[in-house]
């Protein structure tokens, strides 16, 4: 899945986009319109990094500047910027969890 922003170009792979989705699945058992707005909210954070793709703090999995991590309700989404490409590669979604 491509989509085409003001300054970089946003590539999101199948695998952000499967655990994605049972993530909203998931959500949506209990509230549907919670999970509706939460993959809402969740696209439109990674639209807003095309205009500032370093506004997020470095990956804590990655030792490269250009791998960062953006937050969103607990939820960490990891991307790529590819400066000379001029595209950002979202490519990671995990959930933090507490040891019990």
């Amino acid at each position: 899945m491509t989509i085409l922003f003001l300054k970089m170009k946003i590539e999101v792979t199948s695998v952000f986009t499967n655990k994605l989705k049972r993530q909203i699945e998931y959500i949506s058992l209990d509230k549907k319109t919670a999970a509706r707005k939460f993959n809402q909210l969740v696209f439109r954070k990674i639209k807003e990094i095309s205009n500032n793709p370093k506004i997020n703090r470095k990956s804590i999995f990655f030792e490269d500047e250009n791998i960062r991590d953006l937050i969103v309700k607990g939820y960490l989404i990891v991307y790529e910027i590819s400066p000379a490409e001029n595209r950002i590669v979202v490519f990671g979604f995990y959930k933090w969890e507490k040891d019990l």
